[in-house]
């Protein structure tokens, strides 16, 4: 797997997945830590700013990422491990994240079909993690290819999150299938038994 998973705002493609008002962020697939750069400034995550609140970003991936300030990273970390969720839980404050975003992908086999499909697996995995992590009325970004699965994932983002729109940033190249899944106002699964 490559890529990042970071619980922050995202504003480096150009678009953006949440307000200041957020404080805690997870970057999956965090490798090499643009994101989580980003989402470091976002929410003050340094404290460079005295005027602002300290929000917290946490990055997770298998390869390593160099440390930087304000940021915390699990690696190597893998999100289709189950013990990976406790050691997230452990790691944020409170418990929770305000957005989670995710820019992971498989390493490529070649083959496009097969490629966009474990794509979507793991966005998935990374959405079955939502109940434990996610705030209410959360933020969830997920980077995927274009391709026969996608309504698998955009059905199950729109049980749980009120809001549910496809971006294509303006940096991916017009010829990719990458595309994100913006979702926003985490609800939980529409249905679902609460305990």
């Amino acid at each position: 797997m490559v890529g990042q998973l970071v619980c922050a705002s995202f504003q480096r493609q150009g678009f953006h997945t949440a307000g200041s008002r957020c404080k805690n962020r997870t970057d999956c697939g965090a490798a090499p830590g643009a994101w989580s750069q980003v989402a470091v400034q976002k929410v003050n995550a340094a404290g460079t700013d005295p005027s602002s609140p300290v929000g917290f970003v946490l990055g997770l991936d298998l390869l390593h990422i160099f440390p930087l300030e304000g940021a915390t990273f699990l690696c190597p970390a893998d999100v289709t491990d189950p013990r990976t969720s406790q050691r997230i839980l452990e790691v944020l404050p409170g418990g929770r994240a305000d957005v989670i975003l995710s820019d992971m992908a498989p390493n490529a086999t070649g083959f496009r079909d097969l490629d966009h499909d474990r794509l979507i697996s793991l966005c998935l995995t990374l959405l079955s993690m939502t109940p434990d992590i996610l705030q209410p009325r959360g933020t969830f970004l997920c980077k995927t290819w274009a391709g026969s699965q996608s309504h698998r994932l955009q059905r199950r983002l729109t049980e749980e999150f009120q809001n549910v729109r496809i971006i294509k940033p303006e940096a991916s190249r017009k010829e990719s299938s990458e595309v994100y899944f913006l979702a926003t106002q985490y609800q939980g699964r529409k249905g679902a038994v609460k305990q």
